[in-house]
């Protein structure tokens, strides 16, 4: 089971963004762990309703060389729902106001 990066740009300071997710939650932080992201970077639960990690675009380069394959952002929401589907989880209802509501005006 693979792991993926999407193709979103989001400015974030001078960094630009963009998500990595993957099947499992396993395969997503075993990727992180290869390529050097910190798990503190980890976006579930408290920072999103969707397990990933957001990852500046040298990080992505890396991951594509590890292995992940590119998708585009539409893609990114079904492989997380399987992510959680695999660990027996569903999404987060939508809180408004709540952090990773916040967060998502940033992406």
């Amino acid at each position: 089971m693979p792991v993926y990066v999407d193709n979103m740009r989001a400015r974030v300071g001078r960094m630009v963004m963009c998500h990595m997710v993957a099947d499992t939650e396993h395969e997503l932080h075993e990727m992180a762990d290869r390529i050097g992201v910190d798990r503190r970077w980890y976006q579930y639960p408290l920072k999103s309703r969707h397990p990933h990690y957001d990852i500046g675009l040298g990080m992505r380069a890396l991951a594509v060389a590890a292995g992940a394959i590119e998708i585009s952002q539409r893609e990114a929401p079904a492989i997380t729902r399987r992510c959680l589907a695999a660990a027996g989880r569903q999404p987060l209802p939508r809180v408004a106001g709540a952090a990773h509501e916040q967060d998502a005006s940033v992406k």
